[in-house]
């Protein structure tokens, strides 16, 4: 009984993560401009130094971009990223988390 209940916790976490970064992919295709000039409009870095973001978890972009925003993370393109995170609300971000996720790799 006890293992059911846990693995029934660990079910219900997972669910409440998902839920954290179930942004709109529509609204998030019109809110990438910035993005695009670096990570493309279909996802695809324009550069090799810059990221394919297309196909990748929108819990991990959301919480990426939380992090940029907050100043939590560094190095790499720390300073580029930062000041562009700035400017986004949570609605912003993971809008533009699912949408970058809902593309094809």
């Amino acid at each position: 009984m006890r293992m059911l209940a846990t693995v029934a916790l660990i079910g219900f976490s997972g669910l409440a993560v998902d839920a954290l970064a179930a942004g709109d992919p529509a609204a998030g295709e019109g809110k990438v401009a910035a993005c695009a000039a670096c990570h493309g409009t279909d996802g695809k870095g324009t550069a090799p130094i810059y990221p394919n973001l297309a196909g990748q978890s929108a819990t991990y972009l959301e919480s990426a971009l939380k992090a940029y925003r907050a100043g939590e993370r560094g190095g790499g393109m720390s300073a580029i990223m930062a000041p562009q995170a700035q400017s986004l609300s949570d609605e912003d971000i993971a809008d533009i988390a699912a949408y970058y996720a809902s593309l094809t790799p």
